[in-house]
């Protein structure tokens, strides 16, 4: 989980393939024990009472993009949670978003059947992460 590897990327294609076919843009990953990982190729957020929740690294690749986010957040005075999160939990969250390279800060509408409002706490973060990899702040 500390580096890419070449036989993760063919599972999370073949997810992600299989996800578009159903009508979805993504595939939210679960780990082998049953908890939510990652989404093909970003890490996952998700946002309870501006609260973030991420899962823990153990688990998943500690995306560059991941640590930033949560260091913003945190200088900002935003609490990051860092748990094992189960996928029956994604009913109580209010807002998703993913980060990654490709993707940067990309709040999310929805998972299967949980809807999620990008709203100020992701939008922000967005936001504030694009102004400084673009060097305007």
């Amino acid at each position: 989980t500390t580096a890419k590897a070449a036989g993760l990327y063919m599972i999370c294609t073949m997810s992600k393939n299989a996800a578009e076919r159903r009508g979805f843009a993504d595939a939210l990953m679960l780990d082998w024990r049953g908890y939510v990982a990652e989404a093909t190729g970003a890490n996952v957020f998700f946002v309870r009472d501006g609260v973030i929740h991420t899962p823990r690294v153990e688990h998943i690749l500690d995306g560059i993009t991941r640590q930033t986010v949560i260091e913003i957040a945190r200088e900002k005075g935003i609490e990051v949670v860092v748990r094992d999160i189960k996928p029956e939990e994604l009913s109580d969250f209010t807002e998703c978003f993913l980060t990654g390279t490709a993707v940067e800060v990309t709040p999310v509408a929805e998972v299967g059947e949980y809807r999620f409002t990008p709203g100020a706490l992701s939008l922000d973060l967005m936001d504030h992460y694009g102004r400084l990899v673009r060097r305007q702040l």
